[in-house]
């Protein structure tokens, strides 16, 4: 049996090697964490996040994985004697093994992340139940309720950020553009960004399944005051969604 120092390393790297897979075994056997994002807030978050969950615990395996091998490698290569080791020009099977595995893993995430994309930017075959167009400007938000009347328009300021009023449970248009330069869309909460281009309109659609506010800002770049391009998601009942739509149809009369 062996003694001293080597045996307490070996007893060390052998609990971790078994411990930590372990320990990742058994949170997989519970509820996956939501890793920083809600859940259930839109129907793209409901898309988004396994995809972001699923991406984590390749990584996790991956990394769990990589670790051991360096463990492995660690002990029991180290250096016995003085004689140099014997050099190895090269090992077939282990390098088309390391190309291939990462091939694999990254043409099965992006797959994955094509088809979540593809559904995420799915349009309505039928008639969608709201619109609401959103312009980006230097440096703030532009929101226009059409089904208000064609003047029904919220402009926000980097000192008075504006609100996006939007009703829970009914899928919403969303027209993108930018009367300047490139701007980003971002809602957080809602795992969902899309670029507000000059000269390009981009259109999304999502529901949101929450009531409540959730903050949205620009994510891209877009100038000198970028940082203060900040916004507001307040998601309302539809009947205050209809209130809302009144108030802003008074407004303009």
């Amino acid at each position: 049996m062996l003694k001293g120092p080597r045996s307490k390393m070996l007893l060390r790297v052998r609990f971790f090697a078994i411990a930590v897979p372990g320990l990742f075994f058994l949170t997989g056997c519970s509820k996956v964490s939501n890793l920083g994002f809600p859940e259930k807030v839109s129907s793209v978050n409901d898309i988004s996040l396994p995809l972001w969950q699923g991406a984590w615990i390749a990584a996790g395996v991956v990394g769990i994985f990589t670790a051991g091998l360096i463990a492995w490698a660690a002990v029991f290569h180290r250096k016995k004697n003085e004689e140099f080791p014997k050099q190895t020009q090269y090992h077939i099977p282990v390098e088309v093994a390391y190309t291939l595995i990462p091939l694999i893993i990254v043409a099965v995430l992006f797959a994955f992340t094509a088809t979540k994309e593809s559904k995420i930017m799915e349009k309505s075959t039928t008639q969608v139940m709201h619109d609401i167009s959103v312009e980006g400007i230097q440096w703030s938000w532009q929101f226009a309720y059409p089904e208000a009347g064609a003047n029904a328009v919220v402009t926000g300021t980097p000192d008075k950020p504006p609100t996006l009023v939007m009703p829970q449970g009914e899928r919403v248009r969303f027209t993108l553009t930018s009367n300047d330069v490139v701007h980003g869309f971002w809602i957080p909460a809602f795992m969902i960004q899309l670029q507000n281009l000059p000269g390009v309109t981009n259109h999304i659609e999502f529901t949101a399944n929450k009531i409540g506010s959730y903050p949205g800002r620009c994510n891209i770049l877009c100038g000198r005051d970028h940082t203060r391009m900040l916004f507001t998601v307040k998601v309302v009942s539809p009947a205050d969604y209809q209130s809302y739509l009144a108030q802003l149809k008074v407004a303009q009369s």
